[in-house]
């Protein structure tokens, strides 16, 4: 791979983030929406891509473009070679204890779903209960309702207050016996808040209880590593990390890995076939049944090489930084009310226009080139909460600016003069 502009050597990495350096591996920074330089706050939705995670995809198909494992000619192993390093490129991003606890998934959908169906087919049953919280994104509140619904067992939601944070105390009274697994967010997609999932964790190990950890948007703003957090499950998607869609990680811990049924049937999740019994393969290909998403694996593993050249420690002070100064532009414009308000939070700020609809806003905003999200964000239970039908989200990641957020601001004030 070409070393990216903004990437830095070892000697390098003590020097102060540039964003200027940074926007410019971004190609679709540079254009304009509408005569209008583009402007994007759909981060939490999905991030942009470097241009060495762009290139990647077109070498693959335009060079060794092939199926993998068992095809003896040249491309195939080629592409067998790239596609499993970057399982290794995984394990070290999070810090697992073994490529063996990376499984490909599409997304961070399908590893909840992958959860849910093998691990909770075996270990919940009547009686029994799961716990999520009451910020979680839609799939990971349908896939345990639905296991919930087939087993006859039970699901026990952690309430917020009103800054939109868990209230741990009520976790804390909602373990008990019963209690068979836990499945919370890391960060909030729809309030920005950052959960203490570690203290999670500990308390839950303390009974014996695996937790499964929704990195989706944590991925992209803070260092994870999974044997710090010792969360049993992880998974997380590429494409809001800078990598592809249609591919993601879940991550396991070996011994619950070895231990569950397989999700899919089909090739390479098998060892032996035969009209009476089928043997399944190894961990983690009993969970990668048919063809994977080969060039999209190949390039989010760029996009690791890309973030992995960076300096993290300035990235998140930046992200930091830009998500103050959002915070207080915006609380200045008197008809605007932020929704999720937490004390620790990552780049997301969703708000409430006094006296007009979310959807018009944003719309108005996009004439202007701002993108920005509106409505439940999937999170239909936090609006319900907050007794609002939706929100206008602004969400950030380090290749935004300060003199976005300025635009921002003054095409929100527009609007308000316009559509009040």
């Amino acid at each position: 791979m070409n070393l990216s502009k903004a990437t830095v050597d070892e000697k390098e990495k003590e020097i102060d983030f540039d964003v200027e350096l940074i926007r410019k591996d971004f190609p679709i920074l540079g254009q304009k929406v509408y005569g209008k330089p583009l402007i994007y706050f759909d981060n939490a939705a999905t991030s942009q891509k470097p241009q060495c995670v762009i290139d990647s995809l077109v070498k693959y198909y335009s060079e060794y473009n092939a199926n993998i494992h068992r095809g003896v000619h040249f491309l195939s192993q080629k592409a067998s070679v790239a596609y499993d390093d970057v399982r290794t490129k995984v394990q070290q991003f999070i810090n697992a204890d073994s490529d063996k606890e990376i499984v490909f998934v599409r997304g961070t959908t399908e590893g909840i779903n992958l959860v849910a169906s093998s691990f909770g087919r075996k270990n919940i049953n009547a009686g029994d209960e799961v716990i999520i919280s009451a910020m979680e994104h839609h799939s990971n509140i349908v896939p345990w309702q639905l296991l919930c619904e087939e087993k006859g067992a039970k699901l026990r939601v952690i309430p917020i207050n009103n800054e939109g944070e868990i209230i741990f105390e009520e976790f804390e009274k909602l373990l008990t016996a019963r209690t068979k697994f836990i499945s919370v967010t890391y960060i909030s997609n729809s309030l920005g808040t950052i959960n203490p999932v570690k203290r999670i964790i500990e308390k839950a190990h303390q009974l014996d209880i695996p937790v499964m950890v929704d990195a989706a948007q944590a991925v992209a703003h803070l260092k994870v590593d999974v044997q710090e957090l010792d969360c049993d499950f992880m998974t997380f998607s590429s494409h809001k990390m800078y990598g592809p869609t249609g591919t993601g990680v879940l991550y396991g811990k070996m011994k619950w890995l070895e231990d569950m049924p397989p999700y899919q049937g089909g090739g390479d999740m098998i060892r032996s076939v035969s009209f009476e019994k089928t043997t399944y393969n190894d961990v983690p290909y009993k969970f990668e049944a048919g063809t994977p998403n080969v060039a999209d694996v190949i390039a989010f593993g760029a996009a690791i090489d890309y973030l992995s050249k960076l300096n993290h420690a300035a990235i998140q002070r930046y992200e930091k930084d830009l998500l103050e100064y959002a915070t207080h532009q915006l609380s200045e414009i008197k008809e605007l009310r932020i929704i999720g308000t937490a004390k620790e939070k990552a780049g997301v700020i969703s708000f409430v226009l006094e006296g007009i609809n979310a959807m018009d806003a944003g719309m108005y905003l996009d004439t202007l080139g701002i993108a920005v999200r509106t409505g439940q964000h999937c999170t239909e239970p936090v609006m319900d909460f907050f007794n609002i039908p939706g929100t206008i989200r602004a969400s950030f990641l380090f290749y935004n600016t300060k003199e976005e957020i300025d635009a921002l601001v003054e095409g929100v004030k527009k609007a308000i003069k316009l559509l009040k």
